[in-house]
């Protein structure tokens, strides 16, 4: 049973005048899972969000790392089963649904 314990993505815009950074922190504990998403552009003071998960919602959550490696699971087998869809986390950090 493989389980994400702890991720974190950044991403940098070097747009002048006000290059942005993003990034999201995704931290797992006892009672499930919880996303920080923070936002930096130029000079301004970061912004902050974070949200909750409870482990009954996360039940088959599937993160960018895991979906790349099914997805190679998939090809090699060369076929997709129908229906085939799990919770996964947006690029906000809100919970949603991944179809393949």
């Amino acid at each position: 049973q493989l389980e994400t314990l702890e991720q974190e993505k950044q991403e940098c815009l070097e747009l002048r005048p006000h290059p942005t950074e993003k990034s999201t922190h995704m931290v797992s504990h006892h009672h499930g899972m919880t996303v920080t998403k923070t936002l930096q552009e130029g000079e301004a003071e970061p912004q902050c969000q974070s949200f909750s998960y409870s482990k009954a919602e996360l039940r088959g959550l599937l993160l960018e790392g895991a979906s790349l490696l099914l997805l190679r699971v998939l090809a090699r087998r060369h076929t997709v089963p129908p229906g085939l869809v799990f919770p996964a986390i947006d690029n906000e950090g809100h919970l949603c649904t991944s179809s393949y």
